[in-house]
């Protein structure tokens, strides 16, 4: 039967991609309608609704975003050695839930209370998923890159509904004769509760087809011993939670975090490297440089959900083509509607390359993505020269930009995903993935104090001025990130020796 296959006859499947990649392709898509629908709309409902300046708004939203992003190499610990990644998951899926109602109930007193649940349910949901969509593949098998991308359309299709309707509904430009006005946050919070119950219902009604993938690392200990172990964790995750609530509606708890976080993340690694042998830890050693080198592409690109929020609010016009739209609403959700549109494409591009030994290696990729970053950031500082006097410019050009940028993120972040589970031991794979996305944690902070920086130097300051103030800001950030992808562009030769065969 179905359920009974094992990991090998999952990983022999015909054709470009394993069926169970779409069982975790839908489950995927809501958590990610959740998740980019809460983003688009923190930094403006905490300036609208809360009461928050622009820079302080950059600064939550950047702690926020850290301590989501920062809690998956906690929740990547617990599944690899506790609690398996099925039901680590499902565990997580379970908090995303509660804190979104809670946040749909009253988002204005009950804030901060809602995202301490959906830091700590993200963190144990995020980065299990993505380890096991690379269980489905064997070691070498060159359609891993096509099936990332492919998994990385789906979460982009969620960011797509999700990012835009949610902060369009909660700001009233869509849906305003349904929703009353007093409610209209209450209803875009509540969205992503939904979303996230279909979510966990996709996820639970399939994985008897996952096989072996994502079950209990300790089925082999005593069951009475291994249910205490499993209790304790969801236990302590409860216990953390107001911890959690009280670090990140105080940022400098959040500055001391990420001092500790990371190098301890750092040093867990290097204790784990002495069970593996040489060649092993050459390859973490590669990982290691993806993740350091990603952390300042999230920098940039994760000024989508704080400044460019903001711009998007205060400095763009609401057409496209004649059509009229939500500027944030374009702002939350146009990179992923290019990635759906590109996403198959460019893995079927990686397909035919690798088909004629011509598919540039993942450290190229990841050049690429910083010079594709860098001209959507350019073109972001160029929105400047078709300002009017009112400090408006154009919504499409803006939306080129994000078009550009897609390119860079689909040379990145599908491909780094592949990366991490094709550079680490599958005993450690979760945590790897963690690390990866705990890299975002710090991409997120930074691009948080970015952020503030920007908004600092425009405050009281016209709209016409604030709009200067911002588009230079953005060209600072594409020249970075041009030196960045010139840098990984010219360390590639060394990185592909620590890589081993791994392409």
């Amino acid at each position: 039967m179905e359920q009974n296959l094992s990991l090998e006859q999952i990983q022999n499947f015909k054709g470009k991609y394993p069926k169970q990649l779409w069982y975790l392709f839908f489950s995927e898509m809501w958590e990610r309608f959740c998740f980019y629908g809460m983003r688009g709309m923190l930094v403006v409902f905490m300036v609208g609704q809360l009461g928050m300046n622009d820079r302080i708004a950059n600064l939550q939203y950047g702690a926020t975003q850290a301590w989501v992003y920062a809690f998956t190499f906690i929740g990547g610990l617990f599944a690899d050695k506790i609690l398996g990644l099925r039901k680590s998951l499902f565990w997580g899926g379970i908090l995303m839930i509660i804190g979104s109602v809670i946040l749909s109930i009253d988002p204005k007193h009950f804030f901060f209370i809602g995202i301490g649940f959906t830091i700590v349910g993200t963190g144990f949901f995020k980065p299990n998923i993505s380890s096991m969509v690379g269980q489905l593949y064997q070691d070498g098998d060159p359609r891993r890159d096509a099936g990332f991308s492919f998994f990385y359309m789906g979460v982009n299709l969620g960011a797509l509904i999700g990012g835009y309707i949610c902060i369009a509904v909660a700001e009233g430009s869509m849906w305003q004769s349904i929703v009353p006005e007093h409610l209209r946050w209450n209803v875009g919070f509540g969205f992503a509760a939904i979303v996230m119950i279909v979510s966990l219902l996709t996820f639970t009604q399939t994985q008897k087809k996952l096989g072996s993938i994502g079950v209990s690392p300790l089925l082999e200990i005593e069951t009475s011993k291994r249910k205490k172990m499993e209790v304790l964790t969801y236990v302590g995750s409860l216990l953390i939670i107001p911890v959690i609530i009280v670090m990140v509606a105080n940022t400098a708890y959040t500055d001391y975090f990420m001092m500790f976080i990371g190098p301890a993340s750092i040093l867990y690694l290097l204790y784990e490297m002495k069970n593996f042998t040489v060649v092993e830890n050459k390859k973490l050693f590669a990982a290691l440089i993806f993740i350091i080198f990603s952390i300042f592409f999230w920098a940039f690109f994760e000024q989508s959900g704080g400044s460019l929020s903001l711009f998007a609010v205060n400095n763009l016009n609401n057409t496209i083509l004649g059509v009229k739209l939500s500027p944030n609403g374009v702002n939350n959700s146009a990179n992923s509607f290019f990635v759906i549109g590109f996403a198959a494409l460019v893995g079927l591009v990686w397909l035919w390359m690798a088909k004629r030994k011509i598919e540039p290696n993942t450290v190229i990729k990841f050049g690429l993505a910083f010079l594709f970053l860098a001209g959507g950031f350019w073109i972001f500082y160029y929105t400047k020269f078709f300002a009017d006097a009112g400090g408006r410019t154009s919504l499409g050009l803006f939306t080129f930009g994000w078009f550009i940028i897609t390119f860079g993120e689909l040379c990145l972040s599908p491909i780094g995903m592949s990366a991490m589970t094709k550079l680490s031991p599958l005993k450690t794979q979760a945590v790897i993935m963690g690390m990866w996305f705990l890299a975002s944690a710090y991409g997120q902070y930074f691009a948080g104090m970015l952020g503030a920086n920007i908004a600092e130097a425009s405050e009281n300051a016209s709209n016409l001025e604030k709009l200067n103030v911002y588009a230079d800001g953005y060209q600072q950030l594409a020249i970075y990130a041009l030196i960045a992808g010139v840098v990984l562009i010219a360390i590639s030769p060394l990185v592909k020796k620590l890589m081993q065969e791994v392409k």
